[in-house]
């Protein structure tokens, strides 16, 4: 028996090859080289799909770095090479986290928490290594406040990506799907998937890092909201001493006779009068603005409101300004007496 040489992928960055024992056709020693490049170096080795690469195995690759440190990745469908990997993601047909394999392609698919949804790798990966990848981000966070962060994204972007990638939800144009995917090379382009999967990888981990800080942002705002929804002397106007985000407070600490957050700007030049959607990401409102305001500016719209210091009313009613906190406020009283609210 001769011996034949398995070249592996992951021996670009000093890990060790795998020899097997054979009988080549002729004499010598055989080198096997699988197919697979290594994308990037580190101590993990980590294999997903190659070829046209989508917004789920991106995210999910940003996830892994964050988590792990350096992740040697390579992008294959060989078996040999997904075998010899330490973590396999959206590839290999295998979902068994004890042996940190992560595709989500079968029929026996796995599904969320609602027994509905389909998981797509980056929902996976997410679930078991994003505590980690928040820690690395956002090392000042608590546990309750990166609990609250990661069911912030799970709940949001995350499960976008997961709907999406499984064909349950509607992919408009802009679609952070649709951005991530379109780092991947056009026909004629002279660059590799590789390099254009590792910048895709970048944006998504920008991408990761900001909902990140928004989201513990709104964790940490949540009490001041809630301390001055109980110092307003109308539960129907929430005032606020800065701009800060309130909608986290609003919908999940049941604020529901709240109708408008009023607010300044940051230079302290105007205050706002924003109205309260009826539920998360909704462009309705809880109570619109005076139809007789809409798309009105400046004289013509302090006239029409009846406010001296009115600056304008947005023409779908949902937000107006004045150049002082007592204005702001009359505004707000005066949309809620003409609605009869």
């Amino acid at each position: 028996m001769k011996a034949v040489a398995y070249s592996s992928p992951f021996e670009e960055s000093g890990m060790k090859a795998v020899t097997h024992s054979a009988t080549p056709e002729s004499g010598g020693t055989k080198t096997v080289t699988h197919s697979g490049t290594l994308v990037s170096s580190g101590g993990t080795k980590a294999v997903t799909h190659s070829g046209t690469f989508h917004a789920d195995d991106v995210f999910a690759f940003a996830v892994l770095r964050a988590a792990l440190g350096a992740v040697g990745l390579v992008r294959s469908r060989d078996p040999a090479v997904i075998e010899e990997a330490d973590i396999v993601f959206d590839v290999g047909g295998l979902y068994e986290p004890g042996r940190r394999r992560y595709d989500h392609h079968m029929r026996d698919r796995p599904l969320r928490p609602d027994g509905e949804t389909p998981y797509s790798s980056v929902g996976l990966i997410w679930r078991d290594y994003g505590p980690a990848a928040l820690r690395a981000w956002l090392p000042d966070l608590d546990e309750a406040a990166a609990a609250s962060v990661w069911a912030d994204l799970d709940a949001g972007l995350i499960l976008e990506i997961d709907r999406a990638d499984n064909g349950i939800a509607t992919v408009a144009t802009g679609h952070l799907s649709q951005v991530a995917e379109a780092f991947n090379p056009v026909w004629d382009e002279a660059r590799s998937e590789d390099s254009a999967f590792l910048e895709a990888a970048d944006f998504a981990a920008g991408v990761l890092i900001r909902a990140a800080r928004q989201a513990a942002a709104e964790a940490r705002a949540v009490a001041l909201v809630l301390a001055a929804a109980r110092a307003s002397e109308d539960p129907r106007v929430l005032v606020l001493d800065c701009k800060l985000p309130w909608e986290k407070a609003v919908f999940e600490h049941g604020l529901d006779r709240v109708l408008f957050a009023v607010y300044p700007n940051d230079e302290g030049t105007n205050w706002y009068c924003r109205t309260v959607p009826p539920e998360p990401g909704s462009f309705g409102q809880r109570l619109p603005l005076p139809a007789a305001w809409g798309g009105l500016r400046d004289e013509a719209f302090a006239q029409a409101a009846g406010v001296a210091d009115g600056v304008f009313c947005h023409p779908s009613l949902f937000i107006c300004a004045a150049r002082s906190r007592a204005a702001v406020l009359e505004l707000a009283r005066r949309a809620i007496t003409a609605a009869g609210a």
